[in-house]
């Protein structure tokens, strides 16, 4: 039972993750294509704003994690509402993670070139 519970939370986890790539994926196109069509992007489509904001849908899906398991300790809530908001926000966790050790090897790339 563990076995099969564990590759269903992880074929839910991949699932969540493509989803959420191509939502990413879309906005970043729309970003391109609108400052591609306006000379200066001043409607908050620049890369700092689009990390913001991703960061704070991060905080955000932590925070509802943290309701709903507490929802759970008290005897109240759907379990699989509780699982899925958990594994929501493990997974954009981990994304968030994996996407800042990216951005640092770069950074640490870009910094060892010689001039």
């Amino acid at each position: 039972m563990l076995t099969s519970l564990t590759q269903a939370h992880n074929a839910y986890a991949v699932q969540s993750l493509q989803s959420r790539l191509q939502g990413v994926t879309d906005n970043v196109d729309d970003g391109i294509q609108s400052s591609a069509t306006t000379a200066s992007s001043s409607s908050g489509t620049d890369f700092g704003s689009i990390l913001s904001q991703s960061v704070s849908n991060v905080i955000d899906s932590g925070h509802n994690a943290e309701t709903k398991a507490a929802q759970g300790l008290t005897g109240g809530g759907d379990m699989t509402q509780i699982v899925t908001a958990v594994s929501n926000a493990q997974l954009a966790l981990q994304t968030t993670t994996v996407i800042r050790d990216r951005m640092v090897q770069a950074y640490q790339d870009v910094m060892k070139m010689t001039i």
